[in-house]
């Protein structure tokens, strides 16, 4: 199969998986077993994509100033910043780190 073949069909079935999430009574959906592993999921994936976008470098594990920022920002957030504090914060982390040598 081509690459076009293997993207429509890819495109297809998350189609189908989204129609059917509304085909579905909302009674099922609405069971706290269904709504909790929803939320689980949702963090699950958050934090694996940002772990993977600090610390990996295409095959390999990269410790630089991404992990600095990710520690600021993780700080701030347990010390109750507002969100763009947390986002300055992680900024001037990675900034200090990468012109401390941290690639």
């Amino acid at each position: 199969m081509t690459l076009a073949t293997w993207v429509l069909l890819a495109a297809v079935t998350a189609y189908a998986i989204k129609v059917s999430g509304y085909l579905l009574p909302q009674a099922w959906l609405d069971r706290p077993p269904v709504t909790e592993l929803a939320g689980t999921l949702t963090v699950g994936l958050l934090a694996s994509l940002t772990s993977l976008n600090t610390v990996a470098n295409g095959q390999s594990l990269v410790l630089d100033a991404r992990l600095l920022s990710l520690i600021a920002g993780a700080i701030a957030l347990k010390l109750r910043a507002p969100y763009i504090v947390v986002v300055i914060v992680g900024a001037v982390a990675a900034a200090l780190g990468r012109r401390l040598g941290l690639a």
